[in-house]
């Protein structure tokens, strides 16, 4: 900026930030006629120059329009303050508060800058024309600095609009993950997706672990920052103590949950069947939530865990979906599959799992018995020579027998 009357000081020494003298109001007088004519030419040249500016509807192009001949009355008032710093980040902050704040989500910030650039190119041609004598270094300077107001201005108007938009996601994807895990209707759980721009990529599973603890919002922006790493699709809410991500697109959803567990507090990471749709997805929150709460009785778990491998202790937790997996899946599918399969079952583990005493209280041959259990495992997708299959074959035995399937 020009210096003040003095040559001493910080003003003299010309600082940045330090206040200038008014310009003569003839100078001021010509730019105030002109400003109408400024703010046309800019919009021509944002025509002229940006092919997505071209492509914009007529509303938001006369909104562009009312911001540039906001900015060229701001210039005026700035330049008639002498540019303080106070004045003039009121007076840059009302430039855009000519147009509605939907245009911050219409006109993306990296837009904004070129529009502001071609803004003050147009400025910095046109204006140091309109200048008295003597005048025009000063004006450029000013135009100049007047420009740094107005981009900070911009980054402060597009700050504000993420900061609303982000703690209204944050509050959305917490109302849509609480609708999961109450089993809401499909049609609510499908208009709070909606809103979130969830694509519902097939398959859906969901992921339940402890939170890390601290901000909300650091704790969901990892859990972002490594699904877009893993380009999956999620939605995430903390849940009391409780990290619930819904992911979408994971064909292979324990792979999909281990590119998410670093987002993940300690402890167990649980991760609950896919479904086809989110609609459906209660049904995997379910599972999940139950699994979660059983994974304690399982020291030896892997990390993250299916729900379904926790069948046996979920059972044992009182969870009736399990109960019911178990007594459907299992001890079901061996009844129909018939071939003494399940007599066969049963001599095994009283025997302790040695073939041939299993063999003798069957009165068949031992090669037999390692048939049946073969089919066991082709039936079941549970090998009875496996120690965690095994505990949850017994366990579907006795589920079985205690509520007979219908």
């Amino acid at each position: 900026m020009p210096v003040a009357d003095d040559d001493t000081g910080p003003a003299a020494a010309g600082h940045p930030d330090s206040p200038a003298k008014p310009l003569l109001p003839g100078t001021l007088r010509r730019i105030e006629r002109h400003a109408g004519a400024l703010a046309s030419s800019a919009v021509t040249r944002m025509d002229e120059t940006l092919p997505w500016f071209r492509a914009l509807p007529a509303d938001q192009r006369s909104w562009v329009m009312l911001v540039a001949q906001a900015g060229v009355r701001s210039l005026v008032e700035w330049l008639r303050s002498g540019g303080t710093v106070a004045v003039s980040t009121e007076i840059s902050d009302e430039v855009f508060a000519a147009a509605p704040r939907a245009l911050a989500r219409v006109i993306t910030l990296t837009h904004t800058v070129q529009l502001i650039k071609v803004t003050i190119d147009v400025a910095e041609a046109e204006v140091p024309g309109f200048a008295e004598e003597g005048e025009h270094e000063a004006l450029i300077q000013a135009i100049l600095r007047f420009s740094r107001e107005i981009a900070f201005s911009a980054a402060r108007v597009y700050a504000r609009a993420a900061e609303s938009r982000g703690a209204w996601d944050a509050r959305l994807q917490a109302l849509l993950v609480d609708a999961l895990l109450r089993g809401d209707s499909s049609d609510v759980l499908a208009s709070r997706a909606a809103a979130l721009g969830w694509a519902d990529a097939p398959p859906v599973a969901v992921v339940v672990g402890r939170s890390p603890g601290g901000d909300i919002s650091a704790v969901l922006h990892a859990v972002y920052r490594a699904a877009r790493r893993s380009r999956l699709e999620v939605i995430a809410g903390v849940h009391g103590d409780r990290l619930v991500v819904v992911v979408g697109g994971a064909t292979e959803p324990v792979a999909a949950a281990t590119a998410l567990d670093s987002a993940f507090g300690e402890g167990p990471v649980v991760v609950g069947p896919a479904v086809p749709s989110l609609d459906q997805a209660t049904e995997s929150a379910r599972a999940a939530l139950a699994g979660f709460r059983a994974a304690q009785a399982w020291p030896g778990a892997p990390s993250p865990v299916a729900a379904d491998d926790l069948l046996p202790e979920r059972v044992l937790s009182g969870d009736m979906d399990a109960r019911r997996k178990l007594r459907h899946d299992v001890f079901g599918a061996l009844t129909r599959a018939g071939s003494g399969l399940l007599e066969t079952l049963d001599a095994f583990f009283a025997s302790g799992g040695v073939l041939e005493s299993a063999a003798r209280e069957l009165y068949v041959h031992p090669n037999t018995v390692r048939y049946r259990l073969r089919r066991v495992a082709e039936v079941t997708a549970l090998s009875p020579l496996d120690g965690r299959d095994a505990f949850a074959l017994r366990m579907a035995l006795t589920v079985g027998r205690l509520d007979p399937a219908t």
